[in-house]
Formats: structure tokens, C-alpha cells, sequence
């Protein structure tokens, strides 16, 4: 199923708070990556993997239109002042559109890709688009880059790999530092774009996929009139 992708989109929201708190987005960012570069990767003259010269990028923040919980705040930097004063807009229909677009410009087949994907970022996305009566086609590929992961560990070396698999354990034990900007939209869509590059082949053969109408909202909510 994957092998006909021609660019992967990847994906973070960072929004007011977890699923039991029917969240709202306060920020999102695409990335789009053909899979050339991921095939290809670039290292610099000391090994060190690059990212793809040829990115496409999208980063919005968000009014969420709700108070952010006091953990949401704290780990994201953001506030409803900042947001507000920044006169920062609703997820509406200008969004949605902007959104589309950047999809739709993108080589076709696409495939979104978010770590943790399948639990928080795809349902919270199809609960905002279906609020505006939106949504994406249900063709569309989905990649949760968190199970990928952990399948491919368990597949090459089965119970020696022990930890957790966020996105920042991850960047340590793949590349021994700590990754930029944790908890902006955008720098952790280019943690995930690295650490997905370093085991891409193996991520592109063997990833479980989705159908984007497989995801279920994670809340309902009333339609905009």
C-alpha cells in the first residue's frame, strides 16, 4: 500500500489538552517530504544525516476558542493571551482551505504522518474538520510512526530494546543529543522527519497504513452553522 505514496505529510498538532479533555488546536504544522529524499538521505562530511533540501512547510497557530489546561501550557509555551493578543484566528474555513491546498499541491498519492498519530493527532484533526462539515477523502493514507517503530525493533531485536518511544527518547537514542524546539509544531514535525529517515526503508516496506475513513473522530461536537 505504501509503496505507491509519492510524498508523506508529516503532521504535529499541538492543541489545549488530551483526549479526555475534548481538546481544540492551538497549533499545526505539515511537512511535505518526497519520498525520493526519504529513499536518498543526505549526510553531511561528518555523517551526520540532513534533512531534505526540497521541503514544503505549513505552520499556523490557532485561537482554540477554549482556555488551555495548565499542563498544555506548560509544555506547549503557548497561552489564549499569546493567541489572543497575537490576534491569532479560529480552525475555520480559511484554515481548511489552506490546509487542502497544501495538500493537493503535493505528489500524488500523499500519506499524513504523526507520532502517536492514530490515538491523538488524526482523530483530533477529522473531530475539527467534521465541526466545519470538512474532511479529507477517505482514501488518503495515515502512518503512525509510534507502533511503525516499535514493530521494527520488536522484528530486529526482539525483547533487548526496553524504553519509551516518544518523539525526544527516540531523537537521543538515534542520534545521541537532544532535538530542537520540543513541543513547537514544526520542530517536532522535523524530529519525526529525522528519526523516520533514519530507518525510512525499513519504515516505507513494512509500516502498517490506514485509510483516512478508518479514523474515528475523537469527540463530536455540533456543526458550524
Amino acid at each position: 500500500m505504501g509503496s505507491l505514496v509519492r510524498t508523506f505529510i508529516f503532521l504535529d498538532l499541538e492543541a489545549t489538552g488530551l483526549n479526555q479533555d475534548d481538546p481544540k488546536i492551538t497549533e499545526v504544522s505539515l511537512v511535505a517530504v518526497h519520498v525520493s529524499s526519504l529513499r536518498n538521505p543526505v549526510h553531511d562530511d561528518s555523517g551526520k544525516l540532513q534533512l531534505p533540501r526540497v521541503l514544503d512547510k505549513l505552520s499556523l497557530c490557532v485561537d482554540p476558542g477554549k482556555p488551555l489546561t495548565q499542563k498544555a501550557a506548560e509544555i506547549t509555551g503557548l497561552s489564549n493571551e499569546q493567541l489572543t493578543t497575537c490576534e491569532k484566528q479560529l480552525f475555520e474555513e480559511t484554515l481548511i482551505n489552506t490546509v487542502n491546498e497544501f495538500v493537493n499541491r503535493q505528489a500524488q498519492p500523499v500519506c499524513l504522518v504523526a507520532h502517536n498519530g492514530f490515538s491523538y493527532d488524526f482523530p483530533l484533526l477529522k473531530a475539527e474538520l467534521l465541526q466545519h462539515q470538512r474532511d479529507f477523502p477517505s482514501s488518503m493514507l495515515c502512518l503512525d510512526s509510534l507502533p511503525a517503530l516499535r514493530y521494527l525493533d520488536n522484528q530486529n531485536r526482539p525483547n533487548t530494546v526496553k524504553g519509551r518511544y516518544s518523539l525526544p527518547e527516540l531523537y537521543r537514542r538515534y542520534f545521541g543529543t537532544e532535538p530542537d524546539l520540543s513541543h513547537y509544531a514544526e520542530g517536532d514535525v522535523i524530529t519525526l522527519i529525522l528519526v523516520f529517515m533514519s530507518r525510512a526503508e525499513q519504515l516505507l516496506e513494512a509500516a502498517s497504513y490506514k485509510r483516512w475513513g478508518e479514523i474515528a473522530p475523537m469527540y463530536g461536537l455540533p456543526t458550524v452553522q
